[in-house]
């Protein structure tokens, strides 16, 4: 069977990587697939194409495709020939049925929503029409993936309908992802964290759901209660001179902060923290979670999308929005004991091996898709 997988853009994000993975994890290996970036190949298109999967871009800058990319967008389909059309986000859903309609025979228009949708008034102008789109042409979707229960609750609330709905959560591949004293030494090193240090870990593209200024506000609080706590910070835009940190962190406090922006070495920097937080606004199933967990890293989240179901019993969970009620559970975190944590950080290493493992979530993409080349003549 081939694949085409059709996604908004490969910058470094969740659904970005989570592709990545799946396709690293065994779908190359399966069926012979190929990945087209609406925009173009980003940080994580290389990666794919070291896969042996070949990867397309439209160089889509504008909210709408001009005639010069659909005639591509065609031409491609048309050429690849693809049974199957796996829509990724909800530009690359739009156009997956584009595609699916371009192409030679009955391609099966696949959906993938990796995101929650806890108030369309938030999003943008464009984005909105863009999710009213989704809900309209749903039911031309032969299935939708939703990467969590939230996710699916609240899209079908809204009116998202297809023949077949399913959660498929985000996989994690353990053999990469695991516990590395050594690495965690180095990394401290490097960044003048010293041994006693206790490091708040931070790992989240600047975007206003991912609530940097809450984790900021949170921190300070925490850092004042306890000398030596320490923070972590990385993702793109998340530098310590953006606009919006401005005059949180007081100047007799910003030794304690390292902002790295955009990197590419997260799993290795994670290494380095004793606890991980997620100070999320909305979220579906946040990926960075799920790997600060496969490092045996113990967790501090807020109750958004799949998030309290990820952590379990193995982290704390909070409200939203709330940076008292976060660096209250943060200190919580740091003021037990290392061997505390340590087995807090183990219990949730097993968590994700039992329900995250990449490999069993490989296996359920496979199976959905053989069950759908029935459709494909």
């Amino acid at each position: 069977m081939k694949l085409l997988h059709v996604i908004t853009g490969l910058t470094t994000g969740g659904a970005e990587l989570a592709l990545y993975r799946l396709l690293s994890g065994g779908l190359a290996e399966r069926f012979d697939c190929a990945v087209l970036s609406l925009r173009d190949e980003g940080t994580v298109g290389a990666s794919i194409r070291e896969l042996g999967v070949p990867v397309s871009t439209l160089g889509i800058r504008r909210a709408l495709p001009g005639p010069g990319a659909l005639s591509r967008l065609r031409r491609l389909v048309r050429t690849f020939r693809p049974d199957l059309i796996q829509g990724w986000m909800y530009h690359g859903n739009l156009a997956a049925l584009v595609a699916a309609r371009a192409a030679p025979g009955r391609a099966v228009p696949v959906w993938n929503v990796r995101q929650s949708l806890y108030d369309l008034n938030a999003e943008k102008p464009l984005m909105r029409g863009v999710i009213r789109a989704n809900r309209a042409l749903s039911p031309g979707a032969d299935a939708i993936i939703y990467n969590s229960q939230v996710s699916r609750a609240q899209h079908e609330t809204f009116g998202f309908r297809s023949a077949r709905g399913t959660v498929i959560p985000n996989g994690f591949d353990l053999t990469r992802l695991h516990p590395d004293p050594e690495t965690a030494l180095a990394v401290r090193r490097e960044l003048g964290f010293g041994p006693s240090a206790l490091v708040v870990g931070h790992m989240a593209r600047f975007d206003p759901m991912k609530d940097h200024v809450g984790f900021l506000r949170a921190a300070v609080a925490l850092a004042r209660r306890l000398p030596q706590a320490r923070f972590l910070l990385t993702g793109s835009g998340v530098t310590a001179d953006n606009p919006a940190f401005r005059g949180i962190v007081p100047p007799e406090l910003t030794a304690r902060f390292r902002f790295l922006g955009e990197r590419r070495d997260v799993p290795r920097l994670m290494q380095a923290i004793d606890v991980y937080c997620s100070s999320s606004c909305s979220e579906a199933f946040p990926n960075v979670l799920g790997e600060a967990m496969a490092t045996a890293k113990p967790c501090v989240a807020t109750d958004v999308g799949d998030s309290a179901t990820i952590v379990g019993e193995t982290g704390i969970v909070v409200r939203p929005s709330d940076h008292t009620e976060l660096a209250r559970a943060l200190a919580a975190m740091l003021e037990r004991s290392p061997e505390e944590r340590r087995k807090r950080g183990i219990a949730a290493r097993e968590r994700i091996a039992t329900h995250y493992r990449l490999d069993a979530i490989t296996e359920r993409y496979v199976q959905l898709y053989a069950s759908m080349s029935t459709k494909v003549p």
